[in-house]
């Protein structure tokens, strides 16, 4: 029960796709260590599923639909969660798109749809978060950017927001930080999650296997529990930080604990 008597707003607790994606793995596990969750989402009927789930292993929340891009919308799931359990706790901001393309093959569409879901969405639901966090005494705010932040990587548009993001957030903790807000994010590497369901071949998982470490392609559970870390009181001196949950990659990319797989290089 490390979240006993917390409230937590989940944006974008739903999943893209059948199966368990970041945002409703949080929610659950939030739910199951004592949190009451907020399953907010653009899709209700994913958010719905989600909070099915949690109430399935005892827990507790609600459903609140938005548009996190719009202003309105942000303002109206904040003030709905806050008006349902009487404070807000923890913002835990999962909301995130990618094109898979490179500079040459990205249209400006596609730049303005991923700069404005990726960020912000970050913007507006802790610009109206902080200050019911505030009159509570203080919060948390665990932002989603990726290990693709962190390096070169063949979407421009993905890269380019995650890495954004983690300085976002070293900015909102110093500036938040006398409030006794503190402001984290986690960047997982290659997650096994309905967001790349699509595209995730055989063929690709091998290659991607054998690029990680450890050997394994990731789940939402990771990075659900370093968010858990973050948003409990044993993170009670971590503020600013990125904590990277990618099995190794970015320790030693493609260096992996075989040879690669055949008609790799």
């Amino acid at each position: 029960m490390r979240l006993k008597g917390k409230v937590a707003l989940i944006a974008g607790a739903g999943s893209s796709g059948p199966g368990i994606g970041i945002g409703r793995a949080t929610s659950i596990l939030f739910a199951q260590e004592g949190a009451k969750v907020v399953c907010a989402d653009l899709s209700e009927s994913a958010a719905e599923e989600t909070l099915r789930m949690v109430e399935e292993k005892g827990g507790e929340g609600i459903v609140v639909q938005g548009d996190f891009t719009k202003n309105e919308d942000a303002r109206r799931v904040v003030e709905t969660a806050v008006s349902t359990y009487g404070k807000l706790d923890i913002l835990h901001n999962v909301v995130g798109i990618a094109t898979p393309f490179g500079l040459l093959d990205t249209t400006e569409e596609d730049w303005d749809a991923v700069v404005t879901t990726n960020l912000k969405t970050v913007f507006l639901m802790s610009k109206h978060a902080v200050p019911h966090m505030i009159r509570g005494g203080g919060g948390v705010i665990i932002n989603t950017s990726s290990a693709a932040g962190l390096t070169g990587h063949p979407s421009i548009t993905y890269s380019t927001t995650k890495a954004a993001l983690i300085n976002m957030t070293r900015s909102m903790a110093i500036d938040l930080a006398e409030y006794r807000i503190r402001v984290n994010c986690i960047a997982p590497g290659f997650l096994d999650t309905p967001m790349v369901a699509p595209i995730m071949t055989e063929e690709r998982r091998k290659i991607l296997e054998w690029m990680t470490p450890l050997g394994r392609l990731g789940t939402a559970w990771d990075a659900a529990y370093g968010a858990l870390y973050l948003a409990s009181d044993e993170a009670s001196y971590v503020t600013g930080i990125t904590l990277v949950i990618d099995g190794g990659i970015l320790a030693g990319r493609g260096i992996g604990p075989s040879k690669p797989p055949g008609g790799m290089v």
